[in-house]
């Protein structure tokens, strides 16, 4: 079964030279590819024997293949190809009138060495689109799904795409080989079990303040290490830490950024997880579905390049509204996440807001996993991208 993606248009109708397609293990970023448009032609540098050439005789590698759709996959174990795509695109460039089909599709799953070899080399010659996983209106668009499936699956294609794969099994094997395997060993991460018990703790955590100290003590290793780390994880799209929203208006709003996962999947399997159901009576119930809206807020903002700020609001004396999305300088929507329908609070008991937000237009509505519109400013989270594209406007 083919899921369609948001981003496909935006892939499909680019008409730059090069083009990045970035983003983690399994997200869907070769499928994409190819039904876009089969007429690519695919090389995997997961194969020795290419990645040799391509890293070895880069020319010879590009010459070989005389074709003007050329997708090449997992593209950062072959740093000494880059310099020749630069030289490629700015010729190119100069073709472009007498061939303006000419297109080379690079994808790449280790963010580290992916970014390491593109910035320099790619700077203004390349096209980059960041994908992740499957969001929840593209899953329900193609197949009936609970939110609690999709809470304990993620959006991991091959779980919804077909119906024979254990979840429990794949999302195991993703972190033995991705998180525990390719993340480590890129990033050059000696302590690799204090590693992962780290990543276990901060999934525990998700949806909450992030306490540097605190897991330094807990893991076992100095802050500065965690700070590594957790920088790793970002750049290796597995997690996002959502900043405070800060203003000169007030002094009184915390300094200390959220940690959210970019899937649910993986963070509810490093909690432990076998299963959705007994996720659905656990304390962690509330925290993994504020993830999930999180999750679909980011991912909605990647694939239509709405361009909108995330932060969450919290004041040191207890003010707190899970997201704050800055539409644009003088508009802001305030999001809370709740399971079940709630009524919508007022802005007017926030005394920080009123002080901050004086003279823009704010509003603030409640996103929940029903499947229904039920009272005023709530929002179902399956109708959730329609209600943000309405409220850009």
């Amino acid at each position: 079964m083919w899921i369609k993606r948001d981003i496909s248009d935006s892939i499909a109708t680019n008409t730059d030279a090069i083009q990045v397609i970035r983003g983690p293990r399994q997200c869907g970023k070769s499928s994409l590819i190819l039904h876009l448009d089969p007429e690519f032609k695919e090389l995997s540098l997961d194969d020795p024997s290419l990645r040799q050439l391509a890293q070895n005789d880069p020319e010879l590698f590009l010459s070989q293949f005389n074709t003007h759709k050329l997708f090449i996959d997992e593209a950062q174990y072959a740093p000494a190809l880059f310099p020749s795509l630069k030289r490629k695109a700015d010729l190119y460039k100069q073709e472009a009138k007498r061939n303006p089909q000419t297109i080379i599709r690079l994808t790449g799953s280790n963010q580290i060495l992916m970014d390491r070899n593109v910035k320099e080399s790619m700077a203004g010659r390349a096209s980059f689109f960041d994908m992740n996983t499957l969001t929840v209106t593209e899953i329900l668009a193609a197949k009936e799904s609970s939110i609690q499936d999709i809470i304990f699956k993620g959006g991991w294609p091959e779980l919804h795409a077909t119906s024979h794969r254990n979840p429990k099994k794949y999302l195991d094997d993703y972190i033995n080989s991705y998180v525990e395997k390719d993340i480590i060993l890129s990033a050059g991460i000696q302590k690799s079990h204090e590693f992962l018990k780290f990543i276990k703790l901060l999934a525990g955590r998700t949806g909450c303040l992030l306490d540097l100290a605190h897991l330094a003590s807990e893991v076992g290793v100095d802050s500065k290490t965690i700070k590594e780390w957790t920088s790793v994880l970002q750049r290796m799209h597995i997690i996002v830490l959502v900043p405070p929203f800060s203003s000169n208006l007030s002094s009184r709003l915390t300094k200390s950024p959220k940690v959210y996962f970019l899937d649910t999947g993986l963070a509810s399997r490093l909690q432990g997880w076998t299963s959705a159901e007994p996720i659905i009576t656990s304390p962690q119930q509330g925290a993994l579905f504020e993830n999930l809206v999180f999750s679909e807020l980011f991912k909605l903002n990647l694939n239509f390049q709405f361009g909108y700020q995330i932060y969450h609001w919290r004041s040191r004396d207890g003010e707190e509204i899970d997201f704050l999305l800055q539409l644009n300088p003088n508009k802001f929507l305030f999001i809370e996440a709740k399971v079940s329908p709630q009524k919508t609070r007022n802005l007017a008991d926030f005394p920080e807001v009123r002080k901050v937000f004086k003279n823009q237009i704010i509003n603030l509505v409640v996103c929940h996993q029903e499947g229904k519109f039920t009272l005023d400013n709530q929002v179902p989270l399956a109708h959730l991208k329609k209600f943000i594209i309405k409220a850009i406007g």
